[in-house]
């Protein structure tokens, strides 16, 4: 007698079959995007996690910092003098009264030998922080807590320092802008309806990187609506307008990097962007676009060393956690 199938039992086949089909198609397209070489220069290093949200190149101390997105904490890649190798990352600082949270955005401050790093509970939105370290000893100078276990969500991402000391964190979940001084003190928080643009969708992810302009003011990024402020800091009145930009979008805009008073780095994915501008940056456009071919590590942050610029990747892959920074020519 012939063993009759029943339909669910075919219809159950056939899902599990086109799952693999269909799942297979990512796989295969993440496999010939990392077997792909970039046509710039790349430093390549094994690192003990998968996930490093910002590099800074430190001129004085001839090596990149990388902030811990997974755990926290901060590492130094040293280059070497052959190209090719693979670097290995150092450990720098963990400091255990942190362990948990996530090392994002670092803002390096040559004048007073410290580093300044953005803190924050990664998935809970509960605790936000600045730490500052000094760049020699490695000893924690101040640890500012912006938020600290209460109802409101914040999320510390980005920090710019100015001429004076003073740091300036975003707040990606909250839209505002903790500014800090330089003894490590919460002194004022910047906040504009500018921050908070129409459409829920617009503020999941809101304002990001951040630098400060030697003229007296910041620019910062909103990253899902690709608006791009400029904050007057010079004064008291802490004026926020908004950039008006041509030539592009600069959506999925993540950390930024100020070149010259005239053109700023926006780091993010599927591509990086130049950006002008030639009236003290109420308006400005995009010039230039560039593109690694890792879209699947997601590019976050921008840094300069001796005048080229290299991109942070924040995704690692392999058994060894291979993280790559990549040369942008625009």
């Amino acid at each position: 007698m012939q063993k009759k199938i029943s339909p669910s039992f075919c219809s159950g086949r056939c899902s599990a079959a086109l799952f693999l089909v269909i799942s297979a198609v990512p796989i295969a397209y993440l496999i010939s995007l990392e077997l792909a070489v970039p046509s710039t220069h790349v430093f390549s290093y094994h690192s003990s996690g998968y996930f490093r949200e910002c590099a800074k190149w430190d001129d004085v101390g001839r090596r990149f910092l990388v902030s811990f997105m997974d755990g926290g904490g901060v590492g130094e890649i040293v280059p070497k003098d052959s190209d090719g190798d693979v670097l290995e990352e150092v450990t720098l600082v963990k400091d255990v009264d942190l362990a948990g949270n996530a090392s994002l955005g670092i803002s390096i401050d040559q004048v007073r030998n410290r580093v300044l790093v953005a803190v924050s509970d990664l998935l809970g939105n509960r605790y936000s922080a600045l730490a500052a370290y000094d760049l020699s000893t490695w000893r924690r100078l101040f640890l500012a807590e912006l938020s600290c276990h209460g109802k409101e969500k914040t999320f510390a991402d980005d920090v710019a320092v100015d001429e004076q000391g003073n740091a300036y964190v975003t707040d990606a979940v909250g839209s505002k802008i903790w500014k800090v001084d330089v003894n490590g003190k919460l002194v004022s928080v910047i906040t504009s309806p500018l921050f908070t643009p129409l459409g829920w969708y617009n503020n999941l992810v809101a304002l990001n990187g951040i630098v400060y302009h030697p003229d007296g003011y910041l620019i910062v990024i909103h990253t899902l609506s690709g608006y791009l402020y400029k904050v007057n800091v010079s004064g008291n009145d802490n004026l926020v307008s908004v950039i008006d930009v041509s030539g592009g979008t600069l959506r999925f805009g993540d950390g930024l990097e100020l070149l010259s008073p005239t053109k700023i780095v926006v780091a993010g994915s599927p591509s990086s962007k130049l950006v002008e501008s030639l009236d003290g940056w109420k308006t400005a456009s995009v010039t230039s676009w560039f593109s690694s071919g890792m879209v699947h590590r997601l590019a976050s942050s921008a840094t300069v060393k001796e005048g080229r610029v290299y991109l942070n990747h924040i995704v690692g892959f392999g058994s060894k956690k291979k993280h790559i920074l990549v040369e942008a020519v625009f």
